[in-house]
Order: structure tokens, then C-alpha cells, then sequence
């Protein structure tokens, strides 16, 4: 684990940033999902702050439903192993489903959950993340959705944990290390 006393945090994305980008992320699903029974799947616990804020920006009619993966732990990395904790018991059929995410790094998550609701069959399913990180993917994965695209940092705020804090920072940010003057 990082010893966070002796880093600074350096914001990639202001509150701002954000607010910004999810209206316009808003306004695409809206107009690409006019007439179609949209159903967002969001990914606790990461997620459920962007899939809050990007459901408010959708005009039109949408259901909405929780699941809950794990693949990191209290790790920085992911273990390659997606669980899932909780999911949801309704039928996809006649949904076009939209699986709202925190983050695409290695891919491995979004993948696997898509597979899993793709057979339950929904009308159809596509990927939104805040952030991707493709540098870091294992998988063909590219989201239908992205907030921005990242550098490989860990990176925290807007949902986003470092051992289970942070997630209530309403911008993201990357703990760096602090420089020293000699």
C-alpha cells in the first residue's frame, strides 16, 4: 500500500471537467437510445456516483439496476479473477442495456460482465466508463462510452477508491510523489 502522507494529489479532472463531460455523455445516450427501453446496469461500488450524475443526464425514460463485481480487492491491480457479489435477478429481454462503469484498465471486468448479461438476452448491450485506461488492457474490450481516456496512474475521487476512501472527492486525482528541493 501506498503511504499516502508523503504524496500530493495532482487532479486530472476538475468537478467541472466532469459536470461537463457526463452532460455531454448524457445527451449522446439520450439521442443514440430515442425510442428504446434503456436499462443501465451500474457497477457498484465504483460506479455509482457517475452512473447517478449520467442517468440525470439522460432525457427519457430509464430503469435502472445494480451489480457488484470485485477483481481488485484492496489491491492496486487487478487479480485477473472477476467474482460477483450481486446481481440482479430481472430479465433483460426487450432492453437495450448500457453497463455504466468507473473505469476500463484491464478490461477484464466490463468483459465479463457483458458476457454474463449478453446471455441473458437483451435487445442490446453496450459499455459506458468515465475513464479508460487502455494502455493497461488485457482484453479486446474498446467502450461504446468514454468520459476520457487516462494515462497508466492509479488514480482516485469521483467513485473512485484507495482502500475504501476517497470515493466522496468530487474530482479525480493521482497521488504523486512529493518533490524535494535540495
Amino acid at each position: 500500500m501506498m503511504d499516502i502522507e508523503k504524496k500530493k494529489k495532482e487532479i486530472l479532472f476538475t468537478r467541472e471537467d466532469i459536470q461537463r463531460r457526463v452532460e455531454e455523455l448524457g445527451k449522446q445516450i439520450a439521442e443514440d437510445y430515442a425510442g428504446k427501453k434503456i436499462l443501465v446496469v451500474s457497477l457498484l461500488k465504483g460506479s455509482f456516483i457517475f452512473t447517478a450524475d449520467l442517468v440525470r443526464a439522460i432525457d427519457g425514460p430509464v430503469k435502472i439496476e445494480f451489480m457488484a463485481t470485485t477483481s481488485y480487492g484492496h489491491d492496486t491491480e487487478t487479480s485477473g479473477q472477476v467474482n460477483i457479489l450481486y446481481d440482479f435477478k430481472g430479465s433483460l429481454e426487450g432492453y437495450d442495456v448500457l453497463v455504466v462503469d468507473d473505469i476500463a484498465d484491464s478490461g477484464l471486468t466490463m468483459k465479463f460482465v457483458m458476457e454474463h448479461l449478453r446471455s441473458k438476452n437483451p435487445a442490446s448491450i453496450k459499455s459506458c466508463v468515465l475513464l479508460d485506461k487502455p494502455s493497461r488492457r488485457q482484453t479486446d474490450l474498446q467502450a461504446d462510452y468514454v468520459g476520457f481516456t487516462i494515462p497508466d496512474k492509479f488514480i482516485v475521487g469521483y467513485g473512485l477508491n484507495y482502500g475504501d476512501y476517497y470515493r466522496n472527492v468530487p474530482y479525480v486525482f493521482a497521488f504523486v510523489d512529493e518533490q524535494t528541493s535540495l
